[in-house]
């Protein structure tokens, strides 16, 4: 059941869709990739797994020509690319295609402006876009991807907008399909329309490799999974492996039960109801960027140590909430109280002088600065606390950095490493942990919190998070993952369109119940 897999050529002695020889791939002293062979075949869907900082997204960039390799061999059915001059024009004309796990779209032009951005087709000279939008209708219906070609991709939900990646690549005749964390911010429901998908792409014969954390979807979903430890290939899993199994390949030692000891169990209730709120929200408006509203009259009250979840399809005010709560979108009407002053006009570092912390949902915009070393990140935000008459003080720099690293178990633990060079699992670590030991703290809005962040990991900043909470910590976590909040929170809000459709309690909050009122389904 749990024996390698024979993970190659196709019946009948077919060539592999995909094929990976001794890849190789080193950033200074860290080896990314250390010779990694893969075999992929057509038809079949075939995951990728691994802790943070395994090189998992690194081996996926050399094989779509983002990222050069310093050796080894890729075939794509049959065919030799060169690896030294691969790129994605190379890539996209040998049938592959990839989906980041940041969409690359623009959010101003319309679908079908999107699919064709660089191959633009002409009829006499002339753009013709109703030719395209007529086959990324035809594709859309054949695949189960509609979508309108003349909507504009800022009016569409997340899940849309992947549906636009998709039809993208497959409009540029990608036989094999890379995806990089493709659930990582989809609905439960979504997730399932994704699945339909994919099994029907491979049931036509094309090839889907997927990056993952999530292990449970991995064995709905993988036909074959290979598993990645420091680089290198570990382990090739057949269909039917547990999800302990692949996270005991995956760690190297027996992760099920430690994982399960590790990851705190449904939250009991034990935030005073009667203590005053360290942060709240009352009739709360915030317009969102494009026009309309993205917060439309949400109000609430948070305690000490008490955990409010917030659920919610992307788009539908989950982000405009949590940037708004720290200053970095302005509020329309309403007010924003912390520990009873109103806030609502104040700067973001007033707030932080206050106790209350951010982490954002896009760590890469928001939350770090990818030039900066480990030890200037580890401080954003504090810096009085670490300046003496007008300079940094390095020392004391070095000093928190390296407690801070520790402290978050921040893969390589090298504060001099510039934060680009991290995982993105690495990288959440970092900003989750530098959040949590701000002194002072009394409440925090994280967003997110363990998104592209592997399964030992996420149990490492959940134990964390309860940890704050039993301290006094009042805390408001945004997250698709609905797990994740049943795990965490004591109440969980749904946002749709703008409100908070519904407040449930965590322990009856089931995954139909929370669907439902995300999708709008409930009236």
């Amino acid at each position: 059941m749990t024996g390698p897999a024979a993970i190659g050529a196709g019946e009948g002695g077919e060539a592999a869709a995909l094929s990976l020889e001794g890849v190789t791939k080193r950033y200074g002293a860290l080896l990314a990739n250390d010779h990694v062979a893969l075999e992929v075949a057509a038809g079949q869907v075939h995951a990728i797994v691994g802790e943070n900082g395994a090189g998992k997204s690194t081996l996926l960039q050399i094989v779509y020509g983002t990222v050069a390799a310093d050796a080894g061999r890729l075939r794509v059915r049959g065919r030799d690319l060169d690896l030294a001059r691969h790129s994605p024009a190379t890539a996209i004309a040998a049938g592959l295609g990839m989906v980041h796990q940041h969409f690359m779209l623009v959010p101003t032009l319309r679908v079908v402006e999107n699919v064709v951005l660089g191959r633009e087709p002409r009829r006499r000279g002339r753009l013709d876009l109703d030719a395209a939008a007529a086959e990324i209708a035809a594709l859309g219906e054949r695949h189960g991807l509609r979508v309108d070609p003349w909507r504009r991709v800022e009016q569409l939900t997340v899940g849309e907008q992947q549906r636009v990646e998709l039809i993208k690549i497959l409009w540029r005749g990608a036989q094999t399909l890379l995806l990089d964390e493709p659930t990582a911010v989809l609905a439960p429901t979504e997730v399932g329309d994704l699945f339909a998908v994919l099994r029907s792409l491979a049931a036509a014969g094309k090839s889907v490799v997927l990056v993952s954390h999530k292990l449970d979807e991995v064995t709905a979903i993988a036909d074959a999974v290979t598993v990645m430890r420091h680089g290198r290939v570990v382990a090739r899993l057949a269909a039917g492996t547990s999800s302990a199994e692949i996270a005991s390949a995956m760690v190297g030692t027996d992760a099920a039960s430690q994982l399960t000891a590790a990851a705190p169990g449904a939250r009991p209730a034990t935030a005073s109801r009667q203590a005053a709120a360290v942060l709240a929200a009352r009739d709360l408006v915030v317009p969102r960027d494009g026009g309309g509203r993205g917060v439309d009259g949400v109000s609430f009250e948070l305690r000490p140590g008490e955990v409010l979840g917030v659920a919610g399809v992307q788009g539908n005010g989950q982000s405009e909430l949590a940037l708004a709560l720290a200053g970095l979108l302005p509020v329309r009407s309403g007010r924003v109280l912390l520990d009873g002053i109103d806030v609502t006009a104040a700067p973001t570092g007033e707030r932080l002088a206050r106790g209350l912390g951010q982490v954002p949902e896009d760590r890469l915009l928001r939350g770090l600065v990818p030039a900066f070393d480990l030890a200037e990140n580890a401080l954003l935000g504090r810096q009085p606390e670490f300046t003496a008459r007008g300079l940094l003080a390095r020392g004391r720099i070095a000093r928190h950095a390296a407690e801070l690293i520790a402290a978050s178990d921040v893969r390589p633990p090298d504060p001099s490493l510039p934060a680009a060079s991290l995982s993105g699992g690495n990288q959440q670590k970092l900003v989750v942990g530098r959040e949590l030991s701000r002194p002072g703290l009394r409440a925090l809005v994280c967003a997110e919190p363990t998104r592209g962040v592997d399964v030992a990991a996420a149990a490492g900043i959940h134990r964390r998070l309860r940890q704050a909470a039993d301290s006094g910590v009042a805390l408001l976590i945004i997250s698709t993952d609905l797990a994740e909040l049943r795990r965490l929170a004591d109440r969980i809000a749904v946002m749709y369109r703008g409100r908070f459709a519904a407040v449930l309690e965590a322990a009856q909050a089931s995954d139909r119940a929370l669907g439902q009122w995300m999708t709008g389904a409930t009236a």
